[in-house]
């Protein structure tokens, strides 16, 4: 059985908290940016088409990892993916350009200071750019084998090209707004105002009792053999340690005492922040029955290491690019033997 947990944070096992982009905000204000930026050849563009990103060529087999979870690159395997990322020349007609800053890492070719824009592709554009489909990936499936940059940069698109489809209109007055300063602020023409990015928090926990089982429930959406931590979104006017304890109450009927911080990792489909906690079951509640809430978690139950180890065992588990996956090994102390999702 694997001993306690080997690390004191949670940051570099998560893997869409890596960054090694300056997001460069002075740079946004800069009269007709794009115009800038496309005048210099050493701009380089990352293209998003329905929520994926361009494998360089060649790279067409990125999100095979072992039954395990762990990314080929840490299991033995002959390398990373990489990212396409086009010169302006290259890069095709968009309907969103958004600037996402300055890399602070050499790249493949591409030095220190880079400065990077992602590209929101049509459906025409992206069947010009690469009829292949094979190479546009999902950013859940590659996360954990992508390196810091590309990590970072997808991550980064992501979340703010999710904002711009669903904050097309002003709140106020329902005018067709427009993107400024570089895709990160969009301005009502007619009520003069401007429309900053916004993400939804979230709190996720890591629920262990007296035995130092750890608590996992099934969604109603998922097959009844997949489970994951308990989770949800943090309401107004609430703390994320008291989110934390009403969120397990009401889907599991557990309660918690004083959830510990673990770290955190954006999570954009489409728009979230998960902040992960890890808390013990009240003492004075222990013997309490456990009551799923019937409506968004079918089941929850207690899980030892050995249930996890069990060769035998059919549950399956959240995968490598989630912090479930960080705070659940973080419990068990190291890299979990069972298959993801």
């Amino acid at each position: 059985m694997i001993g306690q947990p080997v690390h004191k944070t949670l940051l570099p096992s998560l893997p869409l908290s890596r960054f090694e982009i300056d997001r460069d905000h002075l740079f946004r204000d800069t009269p007709d940016v794009f115009e800038v930026l496309w005048a210099d050849e050493s701009t380089r563009v990352l293209p998003i088409w329905r929520q994926q990103a361009l494998l360089r060529a060649g790279d067409s087999e990125a999100g095979a990892a072992d039954w395990a979870g762990t990314p080929i690159r840490e299991a033995g395997g002959s390398g990373h993916p990489t990212l396409a990322l086009l010169s302006p020349a290259d890069a095709p007609a968009s309907d969103l350009l958004v600037y996402l800053g300055r890399s602070l890492a050499d790249g493949r070719t591409e030095p220190v200071g880079t400065r990077i824009v992602a590209a929101n592709l049509t459906d025409e554009a992206a069947a010009l750019l690469e009829p292949d489909e094979s190479r546009w990936v999902n950013l859940r499936t590659v996360a954990a084998e992508l390196d810091d940059l590309d990590a970072g940069a997808f991550t980064e698109a992501l979340g703010i090209i999710n904002w711009h489809r669903s904050h097309t209109h002003c709140p106020r007055c329902g005018a067709e707004t427009v993107p400024e300063k570089g895709g990160w602020v969009r301005r009502c023409p007619v009520q003069d105002i401007e429309i900053f990015p916004r993400t939804d928090p979230a709190v996720i926990v890591g629920i262990v009792d007296a035995q130092d089982r750890i608590l996992l429930g099934s969604n109603a959406l998922w097959e009844n053999n997949r489970y994951s931590l308990l989770a949800g979104f943090v309401e107004p006017g609430e703390s994320l340690e008291a989110a934390s304890i009403r969120e397990v109450l009401e889907e599991s009927g557990v309660r918690i005492l004083e959830p510990q911080y673990l770290g955190s990792q954006p999570w954009p489909f489409p728009a979230s922040l998960m902040c992960g906690f890890l808390a013990h079951v009240d003492p004075d509640t222990a013997a309490d029955p456990l009551l799923p809430d019937g409506e968004e978690i079918l089941d929850v139950r207690w899980f030892s290491r050995e249930d996890l180890e069990a060769p035998d065992a059919t549950v399956l588990l959240p995968g490598s690019s989630s912090i479930a996956r960080a705070i659940i090994e973080h419990w068990y102390g190291g890299p979990l033997p069972r298959p993801t999702w």
